[in-house]
């Protein structure tokens, strides 16, 4: 800029670039149980490991929000592997986490899961603002569609849009497709998620198998749908009729109440001997793994202390029985 001192004025150009955004899951509903100053200390954790790997990859923070980050591949500077290297970094961060877990679990805190979402397409990129405060960032429908590419992630995925599979695919390892409509879009659209990158980079995620087990005794419980983080009127009931490490299986009393898929749900448990008391929320996602009719199965996002260890104690009884 101190070379070419017109970069800083306002206005934008039209780019093609690679859209990069992840967001921590269940990571509001776990904030409210640390004090402010513990908050701070996580995301600080979180952010020095993900900036470490965005820069490693050469991609630009256009911003942290939160526990989210937006990253951009082909801005300010165009490359031509910006797609690869976009996918490659989110590999990088995916396993990244290992280290963020670790430091985490001496502290005596839960463990984080992210989702990262991949799109490339047109927008506009630019200085954005007025002449006291400008912020390099871009705009368009594209910036938007990322956003919503990674609202269906699980904890631990990668999901890209159909133009970024096009620009990587002879690279990138796909574990499978799937078509969704987001919301604003007038026609469904394929995403593609990726748990590797093959050639000079060789990087892949773990794959584990999720096991479910039957637990002893159903567990009743209620579910309300959420519609963009926001709590739906209908409360459902059913039972927690399985349990793997990270997730369940329910079953509902009403078979065509069984919600959609990347549903996310804010589930309250039955667990005392007073059968109008819940426990505290947990929330999940409603996975695309095939069910018994009239039940589904869901991956946790956000589960409360003391659950996690009851849960634990009771994966670790039903994992051992003989069969």
């Amino acid at each position: 800029m101190l070379e070419s001192p017109e970069r800083l004025k306002l206005g934008g150009e039209r780019r093609k670039i690679t859209i990069l955004t992840s967001d921590l899951r269940g990571f509001t509903a776990l904030s409210e149980r640390f004090l402010p100053e513990e908050v701070i200390h996580i995301l600080n954790l979180y952010l020095e490991y993900m900036a470490d790997v965005i820069n490693h990859y050469q991609g630009t923070i256009d911003e942290f929000m939160g526990d989210g980050i937006l990253v951009l591949f082909g801005a300010p500077i165009a490359k031509e592997d910006d797609a690869l290297r976009a996918v490659t970094c989110a590999c990088a961060m995916q396993l990244a986490m290992g280290g963020v877990n670790e430091k985490m679990k001496t502290l005596g805190w839960p463990p984080l899961e992210m989702g990262i979402g991949i799109n490339t397409g047109e927008v506009i990129v630019g200085n954005i603002g007025s002449e006291k405060r400008t912020k390099y960032g871009i705009v368009g429908s594209q910036v938007n569609l990322t956003y919503r590419i990674e609202s269906y992630t699980s904890g631990g995925q990668i999901l890209i849009s159909e133009q970024t599979f096009k620009e990587v695919r002879s690279s990138v390892k796909i574990l499978g497709q799937k078509q969704v409509q987001p919301k604003g879009m007038s026609q469904p659209i394929t995403i593609y998620e990726v748990y590797g990158v093959g050639g000079r980079y060789n990087l892949y995620l773990p794959k584990d198998e999720e096991i479910f087990f039957p637990v002893p005794q159903e567990i009743p419980l209620l579910y309300t749908i959420l519609h963009d983080k926001q709590m739906g009127n209908p409360v459902f009931s059913g039972h927690l009729i399985k349990l793997s490490t990270k997730g369940a299986e329910l079953q509902v009393d009403i078979p065509n109440e069984i919600p959609y898929n990347l549903t996310n749900i804010k589930i309250n448990l039955f667990i005392s001997q007073n059968p109008t008391q819940v426990s505290e929320d947990i929330y999940a996602k409603v996975l695309e793994k095939v069910a018994t009719t009239g039940s589904f199965y869901i991956h946790f996002t956000a589960v409360p202390p003391a659950l996690v260890a009851q849960f634990d104690n009771l994966y670790k009884m039903i994992s051992q029985k003989p069969n």
